[in-house]
């Protein structure tokens, strides 16, 4: 441990997967205890797998000059916004099974996302580079990216939190009430793809679901509100990124992999404790 910390002090590059863990984990922890509390985290796995399209995308038509690369990451971020949009209309308006949709755009993203990295001159790109993601190689533009994110994620929650809260919980009293469930629905659809595309290239696809989706599970069995739920689940991902950056640095493992086997191992633990204790 004494190591770590000297080594902290030492390369930029460690502490810049540091804070790339806890930005991380502040923007996961918020969204995906929305989307836990409504039962959408297989609708985060979906978009998420979908954005390999947009990144795809923006990697094919980017790759050569500034202006292609500016317009590359609005095309990132337009795919999956659009693609989440287009999740959430086909599941209310187009009375598809939400499954069945989440499938096809699943396979159809990843696909798209396959053939244009197949696409791109000059160097070849490995998919699995976006399954797996690299957070010890995290330059610090993908931090300020990712600063922004918490930012506009702690903005829109703060500011629309009670009918979140009331549609999450109950769609049916929130439509008594007034509230518009269906502009509220697309909302937490939109806020799922801007954290999966701004995080994706910084911890990678997989690692972006488990922090969306297990530390949010693993809250709320010990929270008693939405706000509590989305602060232990904030803190729940930051303690397993910090926990599997040392244990990556001083056993010589993935970054990514060991944070989500702790995370999942926190999880299972946590379940296996709620049900001892019942």
């Amino acid at each position: 441990m004494t190591e770590l910390l000297a080594d902290l002090a030492q390369h930029d590059f460690l502490r810049n997967a540091l804070l790339a863990g806890l930005l991380t984990s502040v923007a996961c922890g918020i969204v995906g205890s929305l989307a836990t509390v409504r039962r959408m985290g297989y609708v985060a796995g979906g978009v998420a797998h979908a954005s390999l399209g947009g990144i795809g995308a923006a990697l094919l038509f980017g790759a050569s000059s500034l202006l292609g690369a500016t317009a590359a990451s609005v095309s990132c971020v337009w795919h999956s916004v659009a693609g989440a949009l287009l999740l959430g209309w086909m599941t209310l308006r187009g009375r598809e099974n939400e499954d069945t949709a989440i499938s096809a755009l699943w396979s159809i993203g990843m696909a798209l996302g396959v053939v244009c990295l197949s696409r791109v001159d000059g160097y070849a790109v490995d998919p699995s580079t976006f399954l797996f993601g690299n957070i010890l190689l995290v330059p610090k533009a993908e931090l300020l990216a990712a600063g922004i994110l918490d930012l506009v994620v702690v903005a829109a929650v703060a500011l629309l939190f009670r009918p979140l809260e009331v549609c999450a919980f109950d769609e049916e009293l929130a439509r008594i009430q007034g509230l518009p469930v269906a502009a509220l629905h697309l909302l937490l659809m939109v806020l799922l793809a801007l954290v999966v595309t701004a995080l994706i290239q910084v911890v990678g696809l997989l690692m972006v679901i488990a922090l969306l989706t297990l530390p949010a599970a693993t809250a709320r069995r010990f929270a008693r509100s939405l706000s509590g739920m989305m602060v232990r689940a904030s803190a729940i991902g930051a303690a397993c990124t910090t926990a599997g950056l040392i244990l990556s640095w001083t056993c010589d493992l993935p970054a990514g992999a060991a944070t989500i086997l702790l995370t999942g191992g926190v999880y299972f633990c946590a379940l296996l404790l709620r049900r001892g204790i019942r």
